[in-house]
């Protein structure tokens, strides 16, 4: 299962996230029953996360946070990947993409980092 935590103010087409990250789960593994949290913030809070788990002083566009299979509230979560909305509107901007692709495919590289560490452990 794949929940998605965004501000109103983001658009997010949930729909295109969930059809193109469900595939990659089920195909290395991960039951549909397993929780996989996507969130998206802005620049300040991104900001803070890389400050703290990373220690590196800039705003990243995605961070995976694995759980290693923890059970929380009865559901089994492999982890959370964190996405910086205003850092993928400007990567869309000078790649000239869609947005809804860059968001693809910085999902994809974080759900990718998220597999190989739960698969390490």
């Amino acid at each position: 299962m794949i929940t998605i935590t965004a501000s109103s103010r983001y658009k997010i087409n949930r729909h295109q996230i969930r059809t193109e990250i469900s595939p990659l789960l089920i195909t290395n593994g991960i039951n549909g029953q397993d929780v996989l949290n996507i969130v998206f913030v802005g620049k300040n809070k991104m900001r803070k996360l890389t400050q703290k788990y990373k220690h590196e002083n800039e705003t990243l566009p995605v961070l995976s946070f694995p759980y290693h299979g923890e059970r929380i509230d009865d559901e089994v979560v492999i982890g959370e990947v964190v996405v910086c909305y205003p850092l993928t509107i400007l990567l869309a901007a000078e790649r000239n993409k869609p947005v809804d692709k860059v968001i693809t495919d910085l999902l994809k590289h974080g759900v990718n980092n998220l597999l190989k560490v739960n698969v390490l452990s």
